[in-house]
Formats: structure tokens, C-alpha cells, sequence
């Protein structure tokens, strides 16, 4: 084999959803008048933000202990991201006893 792993049908399953979430979050801005358009919102109850990330975007999805979600939207794409400060509040990481 030459390295690469097959999906499996889960996998594809879940690549068209995002696929076709994606494009409808881009018909969705495109359709509103240009002064409208914020490129950051919910389709179909799932975020999505094709704004250019940030660093206080990346760290407030990915690392963000003052906010209690466990899921947080992504700081660029469509669906969720994991706040690992909320898993290490969560989970006995580290802790001695």
C-alpha cells in the first residue's frame, strides 16, 4: 500500500456533511448585499467563521478556561472545536493525590 488509509463510510459520511455545510454557509453569505455579509454565523445549528483567523479566535476555540463549553465554534471553518482547557478542568491530568 502506498501509506494512505481508506475512509471508511462514517468518514465520507461526515466529509460531505462539512463539504456541503461549507458551501451553504458561503450561498448564505454570497445571496445578502455586500455591506451585509459577515462571513461568520449558524447553518443548519452549526457555526462556521470564514473570516481570516486570529490568534484570540484560535486560542478563545482551542484553549479557553473562563468558558465552560466543552465544544466551542471553530475560529475558522464550519463545525466545532475541542476547548482543551475545559478537558484538563475536567480530567484528573497532572493532579497527585
Amino acid at each position: 500500500m502506498s501509506g494512505q488509509r481508506r475512509k471508511g463510510p462514517l468518514q465520507n459520511l461526515i466529509s460531505t456533511i462539512a463539504a456541503g455545510l461549507l458551501l451553504a454557509a458561503i450561498v448564505k453569505e454570497l445571496r445578502m448585499p455586500r455591506e451585509q455579509r459577515t462571513w461568520h454565523g449558524r447553518i443548519a445549528a452549526v457555526p462556521y467563521d470564514l473570516r481570516r483567523p486570529t490568534v484570540a479566535r484560535i486560542r478563545a476555540a482551542w484553549w479557553n478556561p473562563d468558558d465552560p463549553r466543552l465544544l466551542t465554534p471553530r475560529a475558522f471553518g464550519v463545525g466545532w472545536a475541542i476547548n482543551l482547557a475545559r478537558v484538563r478542568q475536567l480530567l484528573p491530568i497532572g493532579e497527585r493525590t
